[in-house]
């Protein structure tokens, strides 16, 4: 069970469900709720299994995967602090859910979520408000990647990455460039954007190389010019 002091405490408190509800939706949403830390690489949920669990995602990044025909997995999808884990009135989980970095989730059991829900039908309301606004912007994003380019899509991409997780990296000055390392291998990004490894490969290097981004390691991003990189994402609009 969560104490109130930990629920005033949360980091994303004021952009999750529970920032919207009252003293008594917050007792009882508290009365089932446990604290979970996973580590990088752990599942949380696996796709066809029964759905247990749901939660909300605290610290870290998580991916949505799915299985294609031939057994690949597919990334579907990336998860950010406030968002919604699990699929609610559903017997079996849709995706697996994997830590791409050390994660920290507020974890309910779907049942007894589900419960509280049917007795506090204002909260329902507002997680299918919560909802329905995710599947919008998923939908946004789709249609906005089929009509762009390869460029266009990891311009895109990185300026995602800036606004999620750049605020955890850093800067030599307040206004200067951020440095961030990226949840995603170069496979991941490729999976997630509809392109092939070397393309995205090549659309980094192109974009290094006319001094928008730098790439000082692997998986670490320097954005030098936000605004050229906005360019490059919004040609497509």
């Amino acid at each position: 069970m969560l104490s109130t002091r930990v629920c005033t405490e949360c980091a994303v408190r004021d952009r999750a469900l529970c920032g919207a509800l009252s003293d008594d939706e917050l007792v009882a949403l508290n009365s089932i709720g446990a604290r979970r830390k996973v580590a990088r690489g752990e599942t949380v949920i696996w796709s066809g299994d029964e759905s247990i669990i749901c939660a909300n995602l605290l610290d870290g990044i998580l991916k949505l995967s799915a299985s294609t025909s031939d057994g690949r997995e597919q990334t579907v999808g990336l998860l950010y602090p406030a968002d919604f884990v699990g699929r609610l009135y559903a017997e079996r989980a849709g995706f697996t859910v994997t830590a791409l970095t050390d994660a920290e989730l507020c974890v309910f059991p779907r049942a007894k979520f589900e419960a509280v829900l049917h007795d506090h039908v204002r909260m329902e309301r507002l997680l299918l408000q919560r909802t329905f606004s995710a599947l919008e912007d998923a939908r946004g994003r789709m249609l906005s990647l089929a009509r762009r380019s390869a460029t266009e899509r990891v311009a895109a991409f990185l300026l995602d990455m800036t606004d999620r997780v750049g605020s955890a990296g850093c800067r030599a000055v307040e206004s200067g460039p951020v440095t961030f390392d990226l949840p995603l291998s170069r496979g991941q990004i490729a999976e997630l954007l509809g392109l092939t490894i070397e393309t995205v490969s090549r659309q980094l290097t192109r974009l290094r190389a006319a001094g928008v981004i730098a790439l000082p390691g692997l998986r670490t991003v320097t954005i030098r010019d936000r605004a050229a990189l906005e360019a490059q994402a919004d040609a497509a609009e």
